[in-house]
């Protein structure tokens, strides 16, 4: 496996993690908003779906730079 199909591979799981903790986060502001959940739910769903798409980011650009 070259380093460009594994930074391929990584970007893919990323992308599959980024879209369900940004999920998360919706369905957690749904809830905060209908008063079924506690605000402060809110703030690490944020932390996990940002980190994520932070993630997502960093391999993207890297599996672009591989030659």
């Amino acid at each position: 496996m070259t380093l460009k199909n594994a930074a391929l591979l990584a970007l893919v799981g990323t992308i599959l993690m980024t879209v369900l903790l940004v999920w998360n986060f919706v369905s957690n502001v749904l809830h905060v908003l209908r008063g079924v959940e506690a605000p402060i739910v809110l703030f690490a769903s944020f932390i996990y779906a940002f980190g994520c798409l932070t993630v997502m980011v960093f391999f993207f650009v890297f599996h672009r730079t591989q030659s």
